[in-house]
């Protein structure tokens, strides 16, 4: 499980040989030069972009095309321009249920048949009206039913709005009523709640806010899962204490279905079935590395040295794929320091550490190294901060960034035009806002 490398490039591991990725991609066009040269180079998105879908063709692909056992769908756009991509119908839908089917802490309420209940983007749960009006041959309806969500007999989708601290009352009350329904059809009232885990509390907090917290009201959920985008320590701690059940984060992308998944006191373990994995530092001597998945799982669109964008810290600064110990942030979303690059889980350590009761937070640097940032952030409660919290925020911002650093407590931060939040903002990587144009689609 190693990654170790062989003379092509290629890592070959536990779960890939590289005799296997070669026969796999021996007729697709846009691996030709690099089968010429028997080495291949990292695979870029932009290069996976040109030309497509003729640099994918052949004519396995589009007789698969042809009989609907592969099809067109797109990649969020998140953190990138969105990708078209090829894959198998429900390719990531399948990688989550045989994930949840196998993990030690998930298989006993998936074995008990409990239903999924997913909280995320409206994006996703546009894309998923979308696919069931195709189905019906009719056109997507504007604010789409809870039949219009569901995605298949055990998943279904609840949120219709952009930004989730805009959630009133009456989506909330809707909302826990579905929550509700699909409870109650299980007969232990058992369900199994999957989110980004923003959306999870501001969900909880609202109902607590509108005294709609209760068990009566709003059913515990058997497991909760994070599995969309980063989560940070201390909204895990709020979903931990609320719920009173482990929260576990699953790893993965549209492109790659799941990689990794933590267990309930959140070591992380691989999951690479036909897959490999190789650590690039990030810069010389950084302890933060890319990462670089070749992957065959998808048999339509196979990934060789595939740069996902996402970057891991190991237990011992190493290489090595087996010592992952955290997922911290996006590759594009680094930020440059006299220390070297900073990632969003190294800000993330350091609230965490200072002021638990911060929730969201934006750091904002509109300068070269050496301007002024700003830390703007909101807390659970709606309430300032302890007394000498901002001082101590300040001063650890200072610290991991070596610029002269102030904080300022707001009720509000908006969410990106892709329904995920931003932890970074400079004057030339600013994350598109909710009103923005820029912004990506599901």
């Amino acid at each position: 499980m190693d990654g170790t490398s062989t003379p092509t490039g290629i890592p070959q591991s536990d779960g890939l040989k590289v005799a296997d990725v070669l026969d796999c991609i021996r007729d697709i066009p846009l691996y030709r030069p690099a089968l010429d040269l028997d080495a291949f180079p990292i695979l870029e998105k932009p290069a996976m972009a040109q030309g497509f879908p003729e640099n994918w063709m052949t004519p396995r692909l589009a007789a698969a095309l042809a009989a609907g056992e592969a099809e067109y769908v797109w990649s969020t756009g998140t953190h990138h321009a969105r990708m078209q991509l090829i894959r198998p119908p429900y390719f990531l839908l399948r990688s989550y249920y045989r994930l949840w089917s196998e993990h030690p802490d998930l298989a006993k309420t998936w074995a008990g048949g409990c239903r999924r209940v997913s909280l995320t983007t409206v994006l996703a749960t546009e894309h998923v009206a979308r696919v069931n009006a195709r189905r019906k041959g009719t056109e997507p309806v504007a604010t789409p039913t809870l039949e219009d969500r569901r995605l298949d007999e055990r998943t279904m989708y609840l949120n219709l709005r952009l930004d989730p601290g805009q959630w009133d009352r009456a989506d909330v009350e809707r909302m826990l009523a579905e929550i509700r329904e699909v409870s109650e059809a299980h007969p232990d009232g058992d369900y199994h709640l999957d989110c980004s885990g923003y959306h999870l509390a501001h969900l909880a907090r609202r109902a607590e806010e509108f005294g709609l917290w209760s068990p009566e009201t709003f059913p515990r959920p058997a497991s909760v899962v994070t599995a969309y985008e980063y989560t940070p320590a201390n909204v895990r701690r709020y979903l931990a204490e609320r719920f009173g059940v482990p929260v576990i984060d699953l790893f993965g992308s549209t492109e790659l279905g799941y990689l990794y998944y933590s267990d309930r006191d959140g070591r992380y373990h691989p999951y690479l079935d036909r897959m490999g994995i190789e650590l690039v530092p990030v810069a010389p001597g950084s302890g933060i590395h890319s990462l670089i998945v070749t992957s065959i799982r998808n048999p339509y669109m196979p990934l060789v040295r595939y740069r996902s964008g996402d970057c891991v810290r190991t237990s011992d600064g190493s290489a090595d794929p087996a010592k992952v110990v955290a997922f911290c942030g996006r590759e594009k979303e680094l930020l440059e320091t006299p220390h070297g690059p900073v990632a969003q889980a190294d800000l993330d350590d350091r609230v965490a550490a200072v002021a638990p009761e911060v929730f969201l937070y934006r750091l904002e640097t509109h300068g070269g190294p050496g301007s002024a940032a700003l830390l703007r952030y909101t807390t659970f409660d709606g309430r300032p901060p302890a007394e000498g919290r901002d001082a101590a925020l300040a001063a650890a911002v200072t610290a991991l960034t070596g610029r002269p650093s102030s904080t300022e407590h707001t009720a509000h931060l908006p969410i990106g035009a892709s329904g995920k939040y931003a932890w970074l903002a400079t004057a030339d990587s600013r994350e598109p806002t909710a009103a923005d144009p820029r912004g990506g689609g599901a």
